[in-house]
């Protein structure tokens, strides 16, 4: 039987170290092909290029995979993948992203590039990952996060995932002590409060700088947050179906306007 054709895409751009890391572990597990952007991509969220022209261009930075650069976001990446590069073609048995520069638990999955690339390929059919490491610095060592990303990426392989779910993992930075395992967690209840730093340039003009600090509000040990802080892998389950199932029939209830 032919190996398993893995898609390996991210938000920090084909030259990343993270993705790297990623391309060699999954080289471990199957034939691999990469659509990544062509520069950063961070905080993009699921934005797609619709006003804009996209550029593909073939890049040979991985030694024995062929790999593709893309002008769009991280969508846009794993779009172009399966509806151009691989058209007609055999399609990935699973989607894969990151590694990412710094950690992508709580509410910023809703922002985060990285996780955008494994959404698209949950809803195109795809079981996906999008894999993060707790450490901004662009000396980050991602060493102690390869067996992990082995580990889970051969579960998915041999097991799937539920349709229309891609996993959110995280990984703590790099510590004296091993990592302690995976814990299967929910989505902290955590927020970034914002503040704008406001500068002006040389002709007086305003401009700002976001700014702000990351707030986590759940004391319990059941999620992400938790996980990272007490050196554990923490794999949450997400799902691109955003309804609240809970509030409608509280809706056709109390609303008068029905």
């Amino acid at each position: 039987m032919s190996r398993p054709l893995i898609l390996v895409s991210n938000d920090d751009g084909i030259t990343s170290k993270g993705i790297l890391t990623l391309v060699n572990v999954m080289k471990q597990l199957g034939e691999v092909i990469v659509v990544a952007p062509d520069s950063p991509q961070s905080g993009m969220g699921h934005a797609i290029t619709v006003g804009n022209t996209l550029r593909l261009e073939e890049n040979f930075i991985f030694e024995g995979v062929k790999a593709w650069e893309c002008s769009g976001t991280p969508a846009d990446c794993v779009k172009m993948a399966r509806h151009f590069v691989l058209k007609g073609q055999r399609q990935p048995d699973v989607v894969v992203s990151g590694v990412n520069h710094g950690s992508n638990t709580s509410i910023s999955v809703l922002y985060s590039g990285t996780m955008s690339a494994a959404i698209e390929g949950a809803i195109e059919g795809t079981p996906a990952i999008g894999f993060s490491l707790s450490d901004f610095s662009h000396k980050a060592d991602f060493s102690h996060t390869e067996e992990y990303i082995r580990k889970i990426t051969q579960q998915v392989l041999e097991k799937g995932l539920p349709k229309g779910v891609a996993l959110n993992v995280n990984f703590p930075p790099k510590q004296n002590e091993p990592l302690k395992g995976i814990r299967i967690c929910r989505q902290a209840n955590a927020k970034w409060v914002e503040d704008f730093d406001q500068r002006h340039d040389p002709n007086g003009r305003r401009y700002f700088w976001m700014v702000g600090n990351f707030v986590n509000f759940d004391k319990g040990e059941d999620n992400d947050e938790w996980a990272i802080a007490n050196n554990y892998v923490s794999v949450v389950p997400c799902q691109f179906d955003l309804t609240a199932h809970a509030a409608i029939p509280v809706l056709n209830e109390e609303w008068e306007i029905l």
